[in-house]
């Protein structure tokens, strides 16, 4: 029996409290709850007693540390206590006795309120909730995407014109240019969704900001690559909150799109001519057109309250609820990936997440949650408030300048890289308190251990050749969760933070890689191609030709190169394809400006585009800036 006691007192038993009652004896603490045996399924069993260890090993152990002592100081402050001990469940601080002042004063409302709302404690009031709950939010997800006609909505970057030749030769891909209408439908919180990367208009680059092209106008004319969600909104004919339906008509030819600047939007102009445009008109005939992101989250946030703070079921019953509302709240309402909301991939989705989040109840969750189960207070508002500013990241993140952890990302966008050193400054010393905090248990090495092995795979796979390594922000969320099991409030509002960070990633984007190629993370960036290069230019145009005789040149194909044409864009618009070597400019308007960008074409396909070269009607020709557009 003496061999059972020294066994056992030789690890910290993590206790992980999912019943109400909390086991007093040794015989109640099974070595299974520690960290090293989480996914083991055996039942309570005694250990064998370590072996001593053999004379030799004895020796050198001993002599290392005669010759080093501070060596062995530092690694028995690391290691922690022997044996590994539990930290105690957190003191409510509304239910404990606070001196101030030489006053001393009581706080009872943590009991109080235990003692008063124990009436709605039973289950079955639980499971009539759950049941009207159910039924509560299918009626808000009919509501929000499906009185609506599927073909109707359309995202935030809908447009009728794609960037450089993707409508093809004269645009005849992108077609019908006018005498048409279409009713649609926009999410709500359009005019958070920016370009990405620089996008060219005429001479002029945008970029982080919605594309909006023209609206200055009497009749509200835009460009047909103008986001239409975001032009609805500057017109004012949907809200940015709310979202909401219109009608547009092409009209088709337009000339001098003007900038305008309305409800916390502004466009830019296009001083010439261009196939496509449209306006909205006054009307529409679609309804139900009200996005109830806000309802579905106030209705939301309360039932998640009411659990905790009222109905308190066992913690991991909570727990459960947060993983399924949170995943379900994002798929339907706060980022669905399409719209309507693609339900087959939602499923797809919703088990391999289960299974994830099974796997942070096991490592976290369980040793924290059941110690505020004496607090709801707290319990309420250390886990509830952070785990709704994780579910909304793409709210509560939406001003910090960093769209993806890539360096060419946080280099493009201004404030990019001070934000970044910010969030490693914030996250250093979380984890350097969370490191003192491991180190009060004792298990401070199995952590260490388990971390420098996952670093060293991460490294491996960092540099497999044509990849480059991507952390979602899920993966950060499952790789930091498993240090946060431990019995503090600290660790309780990180858990709650990372677990909405995790579900907001996985139901709003799915399980993507950690590891893609440069093609996968280029979106519309520049390829980095060669480019060629005009012959005409600021010195040897003749203003004096007259314009229909007028034509600009350019260089020939380099050899060895793989390239096999070009395709040139007038006024952003492809207006040839071929091996020619010029371009007659009788068929322009010598009126107006007139803008030229250039690329190689290899089988069909452009490589990225010059900047423009501007021709202005007296006659001056604007020589391209270098790069590519």
């Amino acid at each position: 029996m003496a061999s059972t006691s020294t066994s056992r007192s030789e690890s910290s038993s993590r206790l992980t409290h999912i019943g109400d009652e909390i086991p007093n004896t040794d015989s109640e603490l099974p070595a299974k709850y520690t960290p090293e045996h989480t996914f083991e399924v055996q039942e309570a069993e005694l250990l064998p007693v370590a072996m001593p260890p053999t004379t030799i090993q004895h020796r050198l152990r001993r002599a290392f540390w005669l010759d080093h002592p501070r060596v062995r100081r530092v690694w028995l402050y690391l290691r922690g206590p022997r044996p590994k001990v539990d930290l105690p469940d957190p003191t409510p601080f509304f239910g404990r006795t606070h001196r101030w002042r030489q006053k001393v004063f009581s706080i009872s409302l943590e009991p109080s309120w235990i003692r008063y709302s124990r009436t709605f404690t039973n289950p079955w009031l639980f499971v009539v909730l759950a049941i009207g709950y159910i039924i509560g939010f299918a009626f808000f997800a009919r509501a929000q995407s499906f009185l609506t006609p599927a073909d109707s909505f359309i995202g935030c970057t809908a447009t009728y014109w794609s960037a450089n030749d993707g409508c093809g030769l004269d645009g005849q891909a992108c077609g019908p240019f006018e005498n048409a209408t279409f009713d649609f439908r926009c999410p709500a919180q359009c005019n958070s969704v920016i370009l990405q990367n620089p996008r060219t208009v005429g001479d002029e680059q945008v970029e982080f900001v919605p594309l909006i092209v023209g609206g200055g106008d009497q009749n509200r004319t835009y460009r047909g690559d103008t986001f239409i969600c975001a032009a609805a909104v500057q017109a004012g004919l949907i809200s940015n909150s709310r979202g909401g339906c219109a009608t547009l008509e092409l009209v088709g030819n337009f000339t001098s799109f003007l900038p305008f600047s309305a409800n916390g939007l502004s466009s830019i102009g296009f001083p010439t001519i261009f196939p496509l445009s449209f306006r909205f008109l006054p009307t529409t005939t679609l309804h139900s057109c009200s996005d109830l992101r806000n309802e579905a989250l106030a209705f939301n946030i309360i039932i998640t309250a009411l659990i905790f703070l009222v109905l308190r079921p066992k913690p991991i019953v909570a727990y459960w609820c947060l993983v399924c509302i949170g995943f379900w709240h994002v798929t339907l309402f706060s980022q669905p990936q399409a719209s309507p909301p693609p339900l087959d991939v939602a499923f797809q989705q919703f088990l391999p997440a289960l299974f994830v989040a099974y796997a942070f109840w096991r490592l976290a969750f369980r040793y924290t949650l059941p110690a505020f189960r004496r607090a709801p207070i707290e319990f309420t508002v250390w886990y509830l408030a952070p785990y709704w500013a994780g579910v909304l990241t793409n709210l509560t993140t939406d001003k910090i300048p960093i769209d993806r952890l890539t360096a060419a990302d946080i280099s493009a966008r201004p404030g990019g890289l001070t934000a970044l050193i910010i969030i490693i400054i914030i996250l250093v010393v979380i984890v350097i308190n969370q490191v003192r905090v491991i180190r009060k248990t004792g298990w401070l090495p199995w952590y260490l251990g388990w971390y420098i092995a996952g670093g060293l795979v991460t490294l491996v796979l960092s540099q497999l050749p044509g990849l480059e390594l991507r952390l979602h922000h899920y993966i950060l969320a499952m790789v930091l969760m498993p240090g946060t099991g431990f019995p503090t409030r600290l660790s309780a509002i990180y858990q709650g933070f990372l677990l909405g960070m995790f579900l907001n990633g996985v139901a709003a984007f799915g399980f993507d890689s950690i590891l893609q190629t440069a093609a996968d993370l280029r979106r519309d960036a520049p390829l980095g191609s060669d480019l060629p290069s005009f012959v005409t230019n600021s010195t040897n145009y003749n203003p004096s030709t007259p314009f229909l005789n007028q034509t600009i040149f350019w260089n020939a194909l380099p050899d060895g190169e793989g390239w096999d044409g070009f395709a040139l864009l007038v006024d952003d618009v492809e207006r040839y394809v071929g091996t020619a070597l010029n371009y007659s400019l009788s068929a322009l308007d010598p009126g107006l400006l007139h803008f030229f960008r250039l690329a190689f074409t290899s089988s069909g396909v452009s490589g990225d585009f010059t900047m423009a070269a501007t021709l202005y009607p007296n006659g001056t020709w604007m020589d391209p800036l270098p790069g590519p557009s």
